[in-house]
């Protein structure tokens, strides 16, 4: 067990050090430090995009500003080595991902198609993790009525002895159902920075971000979309966050079901996430969508296959 927690600890820390090592978006600004919009999202422009805009309104925008667009490779000429070195973390994540979007995209003709494909296909090479939390959640729940007992039995102990024994015990329930306490960390500590390259590879690529799929603009955020004439694709895109976060979370959910804290978990993230979703591009709620959905069907799936095993 303590093998595990500092195996994940190290890998936690190489993820930590990639997150500074980022060369995160810089917002372009005029003469006056007004950041400048871009005439086709409604969005502020990034400054330090790695290919060139399509749109000539947009490249007037950049060029008018002092950004040597003519030195950047055109999207479609676009490779993992273009531009400068800028650390790891555009090396090894926005820049690959990017390119990754851009080439499929190509392919299919639209790069919100891309980019659902994309993150499924990462779903499906980290199935094995994510599988393996969803079957250490159905555990847990199995496992949660003695996990309460033996916490109401020692609630009013905090002398070091009865600690221990309760720890001891713990372990005891852990063993006896094969559940891994840390085993649940792993995913989370890899979908951050997936969703932080994510996030980079929209705003950095002026072809995605000035995209379209159905009736929302990939590069806006709803908070801006909402204003705009297809706003109600803008709501509907803020609802699907809403309902996808909260059962994705409900589905996660362990311990007791009765508590009224635990209860209010998963309401209470979905609030802050759908917050969060307000301010980011509508081609990341595209993706936190695809995600949460990957995350239902795979649970649902964990859970029959449990019931069908317990049956036989």
């Amino acid at each position: 067990m303590k093998k595990n927690a500092k195996n994940k600890f190290k890998l936690l820390l190489v993820l930590v050090l990639l997150l500074i090592a980022t060369g995160c978006t810089t917002t372009l600004t005029d003469s006056n430090k007004k950041p400048v919009k871009n005439e086709i999202t409604g969005q502020n422009l990034t400054k330090n995009i790695i290919c060139q805009p399509t749109n000539k309104e947009t490249l007037k925008a950049y060029k008018k500003n002092g950004v040597k667009v003519d030195k950047l490779p055109t999207c479609d000429e676009f490779k993992i080595t273009s531009g400068k070195y800028e650390g790891l973390w555009t090396s090894i994540f926005v820049k690959p991902l990017a390119f990754v979007l851009l080439a499929l995209g190509r392919a299919i003709g639209n790069y919100a198609i891309s980019l659902i494909i994309i993150s499924l296909i990462i779903r499906l090479i980290a199935f094995p993790i994510t599988k393996k939390t969803a079957m250490q959640s159905e555990l847990l729940k199995k496992a949660q009525p003695e996990i309460d007992r033996i916490q109401k039995k020692y609630k009013d102990k905090q002398d070091q002895d009865s600690m221990m024994k309760q720890s001891q015990e713990m372990m005891m329930i852990y063993k006896k159902y094969n559940i891994n306490p840390m085993s649940g960390c792993l995913f989370s500590m890899i979908q951050l920075p997936l969703f932080i390259a994510f996030f980079e590879a929209v705003q950095r690529t002026p072809a995605i971000f000035e995209d379209k799929f159905l009736f929302l603009q990939l590069g806006t955020t709803p908070s801006v979309g909402i204003t705009s004439a297809t706003w109600f694709a803008y709501l509907i895109l803020v609802l699907l966050i809403a309902v996808t976060t909260f059962y994705s979370l409900k589905m996660n959910l362990t311990g007791n079901a009765q508590d009224p804290n635990m209860k209010m978990m998963p309401i209470m993230m979905s609030v802050m996430i759908i917050i969060t979703s307000l301010f980011m591009p509508s081609a990341l709620g595209i993706y936190w969508i695809t995600s949460n959905l990957f995350t239902i069907v795979q649970n649902i799936l964990v859970k029959r296959s449990k019931e069908v095993n317990g049956k036989a």
